[in-house]
């Protein structure tokens, strides 16, 4: 049965009921419609809208669907949506008392509040998961904090730099997304239910009973924008696009940096793949795929975003159109923090390698311009010298610490013996101590930085 289809002569047509349903998606929200419709109810009977009697068979009914919804012998179809399929189980189990559970609401206010409800529970587990991500990155800075490894710009060595500030630049990303998973949380944390369908409700209720009975922080101010307002599923959308480009990036450097080319990692091998045809491969499959999925997710905002752009006030069955999308970037976030955090568990740096590397290609040049600068060379003149220095190395097939003192001095007189020392990797690494650096004490205070506000993140 219909909800509505009392004004109608003719039953719909079945392509029409096709198209219209929502029910294969929204059976998602069982949980938080039953919910509400529980909280509504209590509501209902202490304001005398209901019976102590209907109020009582109509909570007990919604927590036997939702035990039957759990246990499994209870099968969501046959409706159009998950709020007829729930009020038309519980008026067939409990009869006119279930007709009376939808008084001074509309699926629109309820919808609302339902999809608020599974937002904010959503934003939560998406913390939590991103929170087991952070920590395996710490555990991997906190084990490579006294090894070094280049560092790029434009894809080619720079300077070396810490493995832990490496790791930790990843940990401030995904921080950086688990604050805005607390956001959204929040942004979702306002209670539409009373609104009705768009103009509020003449029936005499106490909307602040269902916030508190919902544990929502505030309630809606305006029915209109109310039932309409679909900002805090666009939020967690941009949220979730955020978490896949910052998943992407971390993709990237691991195809990368696993390949043969850069050797700095090894793969775990339950977390790669083979070739039907070439037996020596090893394929980073689950980055490739992790970065493939990243479009899938911008993808479902676009949507979103497209969706409500033009939606006149109040409520319009564009608004359908939330929720798969959102279902599917929930789903495939999740699935790719989960296996990145275990599979980030597994990654070998092998430790040699990556410091060969960021002793290569002049990464100490801007340590020697520096050192000219720090005795009193203009920067910008000692940039020049340091330029003419490396173009010779390149003609003669040498390297910054290869070069006599000699060799230094015929370039500019400032050079004393000190600068055999400055040009090597790791001493210029750690001699980079600013806040945020790539020293070891700037990368460990970079890692109680992290774990401190790791710690200080909710749920």
């Amino acid at each position: 049965m219909k909800l509505w289809e009392g004004r109608f002569a003719a039953p719909t047509a079945a392509d029409a009921d096709a198209f219209n349903e929502s029910l294969s998606f929204d059976k998602k929200l069982y949980k938080a419609d039953i919910t509400a419709s529980l909280a509504h109810s209590e509501m209902l009977g202490r304001c005398g809208i209901l019976s102590d009697e209907d109020r009582l068979a109509i909570q007990s009914g919604l927590k036997a669907i939702l035990a039957d919804i759990q246990a499994g012998t209870l099968e969501i179809s046959g409706q159009e949506d998950i709020h007829s399929f729930v009020e038309n189980e519980l008026v067939s189990r409990i009869g006119d008392a279930g007709k009376r559970l939808h008084t001074a609401r509309s699926r629109n206010d309820q919808a609302a509040t339902d999809f608020r409800l599974y937002v904010r529970s959503s934003a939560e587990e998406v913390v939590g998961l991103l929170k087991s991500l952070i920590s395996s990155l710490v555990s991997l800075s906190e084990k490579y904090v006294k090894n070094i490894m280049p560092g790029y710009t434009h894809l080619r060595k720079a300077q070396p730099i810490n493995c832990a500030q490496y790791f930790n630049a990843y940990s401030e990303m995904f921080l950086r997304d688990a604050q805005r998973f607390v956001a959204v949380r929040k942004s979702a944390d306002v209670m539409p239910l009373g609104s009705g369908a768009l103009a509020g409700t003449s029936y005499p209720i106490d909307r602040e009973i269902t916030r508190e009975l919902l544990g929502f922080s505030e309630i809606s101010r305006n029915s209109l924008d109310a039932v309409s307002d679909r900002d805090f599923a666009a939020e967690y959308l941009f949220a979730c696009s955020m978490v896949m480009a910052h998943l992407s990036r971390l993709c990237e450097d691991a195809i990368l940096y696993t390949s043969t080319e850069f050797g700095f990692w090894e793969m775990p091998d339950a977390y790669s793949t083979g070739s039907s045809i070439m037996p020596q491969k090893k394929n980073p499959d689950i980055c490739e795929l992790a970065r493939g999925k990243t479009g899938r997710v911008y993808g479902h905002l676009v949507a979103l975003l497209t969706a409500i752009k033009g939606i006149p006030l109040a409520y319009n069955k564009d608004l359908q159109e939330d929720k798969e999308g959102l279902f599917d970037a929930e789903k495939t976030v999740k699935s790719c923090l989960a296996i990145y955090a275990e599979m980030m568990r597994q990654i070998v740096p092998d430790v040699r390698r990556m410091e060969e590397a960021a002793a290569e290609d002049f990464t100490c040049a801007t340590d020697v311009a520096d050192y000219l600068a720090k005795k009193g060379v203009p920067f910008r003149t000692a940039h020049g010298i340091v330029g003419g220095i490396v173009r010779e190395c390149l003609e003669k097939g040498k390297t910054l610490d290869s070069l006599t003192l000699g060799e230094y001095k015929a370039h500019s007189p400032v050079f004393e013996a000190d600068i055999l020392d400055v040009v090597k990797a790791r001493n210029s690494a750690d001699s980079r101590n600013s806040v945020g650096g790539s020293s070891v004490s700037a990368a460990r205070a970079g890692i109680r930085s992290i774990r401190k506000r790791l710690a200080k993140l909710p749920y």
